[in-house]
């Protein structure tokens, strides 16, 4: 019977896998971000330097990498209304502006040329209503390793979304954050453990870097 790290392996294929950030946007996760706690935790238990460390690696064994940004206009147009979440939003002193440098990749992430970069103006997933889907079909994906912010809301949502359109989902628990602290572990342990298969950082990046058996 193989081992879990074995099974993990055979899931992170680089011709069928695609890395996933999730709103890891200087006005999330930056030093002048909308929510300090998150961006504090991101930083504090090493979620942000985990996730830049995937995306070299990614990098490096040809993985692509997509960037999922959520944004608003200046004038609203288009965002959601509907929860009490973007109703929050609306409010608070740093604005995910379209344009401005508050929807940028957040440092020490690094992009790359061959890196997609994917912006949404309405909802609470990355996946749905947006180009994702269509272009991870037409890469040929098949497991999506899904990191970012924030395990309260985006990351749940983008899981379902994926396990929901067949893709395999495979979450990094140390590669994500949350707030409070203690949430994130206990979230991943009992409702994305039932629908994606947990691993750590150091665990895929094995995968990344492990040699392929010639056919």
């Amino acid at each position: 019977m193989p081992s879990s790290y074995e099974r993990l392996a055979e899931l992170v294929d680089p011709a069928s896998t695609v890395l996933l950030t999730v709103e890891c946007q200087q006005g999330v996760l930056g030093p002048d971000s909308a929510l300090p706690e998150l961006a504090h935790e991101a930083r504090a238990s090493g979620a942000l330097a985990n996730i830049a460390r995937l995306v070299a690696a990614a990098h490096d064994t040809g993985v692509q990498v997509i960037h999922a940004i959520a944004e608003r206009r200046p004038d609203g147009r288009g965002a959601n209304h509907n929860a009490r979440l973007f109703r929050a939003v609306e409010r608070l002193p740093v604005q995910q502006l379209s344009g401005t440098a508050a929807v940028r990749v957040a440092p020490p992430i690094e992009v790359a040329e061959e890196d997609l970069v994917v912006r949404r103006l309405h909802g609470l997933s990355p996946i749905q209503g947006t180009d994702v889907d269509p272009l991870l079909r037409n890469l040929g994906c098949r497991t999506l390793v899904v990191t970012g912010v924030s395990a309260n809301v985006a990351i749940p949502n983008t899981v379902f979304d994926a396990v929901n359109r067949g893709y395999t989902a495979v979450v990094p628990a140390d590669a994500i954050a949350g707030v409070p602290s203690e949430y994130t572990p206990a979230m991943v342990r009992n409702t994305l453990a039932l629908v994606a298969t947990v691993a750590t950082t150091d665990e895929v990046l094995g995968c990344l870097k492990r040699p392929r058996r010639r056919a």
